[in-house]
């Protein structure tokens, strides 16, 4: 898999909203980006749990008070999905770091790894300043 960064292609679709910050606010991202996607008659999974993942992340450690998390989807040639999550805070970053064997299992830790299973691409872009964007691809050809 690649992790580079890349810049997206010219949207087929687009869909940008902001949420606030919160759990119920994660919870929206994921209902929202299902009925979007049943919309442009996409496959609704994986692309769901995809979505989860950062905004969950964004309502629980991208978290600044009084600010919200932007969740966008965008459909780009070819046959390619584009998520993204923006919060406000941008010094903290997301790591790649993978599952180490533990004596006991984790309460959490494990969301980006599901993300990098599920995507074609992920990764993490800096700013605007103070913000940070979680963004993952998905090839759909293989999902239709």
């Amino acid at each position: 898999m690649s992790r580079e960064i890349t810049a997206p292609s010219a949207p087929l679709h687009h869909f940008t909203v902001p949420l606030s910050a919160t759990r119920r606010g994660a919870r929206l991202a994921r209902l929202l980006a299902a009925e979007q996607l049943r919309s442009w008659e996409l496959p609704v999974d994986p692309a769901r749990l995809i979505v989860a993942e950062p905004a969950a992340n964004a309502a629980v450690h991208g978290r600044v008070p009084g600010r919200s998390f932007r969740l966008a989807l965008s459909l780009v040639e070819p046959a390619t999905l584009r998520v993204e999550v923006t919060d406000s805070k941008g010094e903290h970053l997301p790591t790649r770091a993978r599952a180490t064997a533990r004596a006991e299992p984790a309460e959490s830790g494990y969301g980006l790894l599901l993300v990098e299973e599920l995507a074609d691409r992920w990764g993490v872009l800096p700013g605007p300043f103070p913000c940070k964007t979680v963004w993952a691809e998905l090839e759909l050809g293989r999902f239709r």
